[in-house]
């Protein structure tokens, strides 16, 4: 333990509960004192969970952690990925703290430049979700995967609340990645066509088929919202580290 975080482990643990015990790994070879417990115990041990550096700690205590809608996307391990989404009031719909979610959504899933997010993913377990493909996307696409992967523009939907529907049951493979596990891709077997409906931004009822990529899209967006990952449903041994050739240079 360093001179530092000796010095500020009181205060760390003041504001954290983290039990440790220290104890020898042989019995053989006892511990040396504790600068907590003082003599040394038969054996010692940690709970391994990583304490809040100083630091941080000072941070919280002059500014509030973020809240929901948050402007980064949360990962994989955050609860909110693994419960199912509350449906919106269609009430509610056009008020200030949806509007405010739908807007931080969209200036989210713009500013990673995916093609796709749901409202679970910056924190808020609704059933929210927004879908964009971009023209200046597709236009830097390679012609072979454009046409092998069905992919077309889209502009921007919003959609509330939604119901997906099967129209092609056949379903194609291909690989597929998720903000919300960064820097990871496996393949993942979706439907050929689907038809979405439920409520736009305005609480209008909007209905829209879609095959190809886009299809993909929904069906991704639309399991977030129940709490599913692409990893529920990938092929495992296809899920990679997208930079893994850069640990090996």
């Amino acid at each position: 333990m360093n001179r530092r975080l000796r010095t500020l482990l009181p205060s760390v643990l003041s504001f954290r509960a983290t039990s440790v015990l220290f104890w020898s790994a042989r019995t053989s070879s006892p511990c040396s004192p504790c600068p907590l417990t003082g003599p040394a115990l038969s054996r010692c041990h940690t709970t391994n969970v990583k304490t809040r550096s100083y630091l941080q700690y000072l941070k919280r205590k002059i500014k509030a952690p973020p809240v929901p809608p948050y402007s980064h996307v949360c990962q994989v391990g955050d609860p909110v990925l693994r419960s199912r989404a509350a449906a919106v009031d269609p009430g509610a719909i056009r008020g200030a703290e949806v509007q405010q979610v739908i807007k931080t959504l969209v200036t989210v899933m713009r500013k990673l430049e995916c093609v796709g997010l749901s409202a679970p993913q910056i924190g808020v377990p609704l059933q929210i979700m927004a879908l964009e493909y971009p023209d200046k996307m597709l236009e830097e696409s390679p012609p072979a995967s454009v046409q092998a992967r069905g992919l077309i523009s889209v502009p921007l939907k919003i959609f509330i609340n939604p119901q997906l529907r099967v129209l092609n049951g056949q379903t194609v493979t291909f690989q597929e990645a998720c903000e919300s596990i960064s820097g990871y891709s496996a393949s993942v077997p979706r439907y050929i066509s689907v038809e979405v409906s439920g409520l736009n931004e305005k609480a209008e009822p909007v209905t829209w088929q879609a095959s190809g990529w886009p299809a993909r899209i929904l069906q991704h967006e639309m399991d977030h919202l129940s709490g599913v990952l692409y990893i529920d449903r990938m092929d495992s041994k296809t899920f990679i580290n997208v930079n893994w050739e850069q640990y090996n240079e």
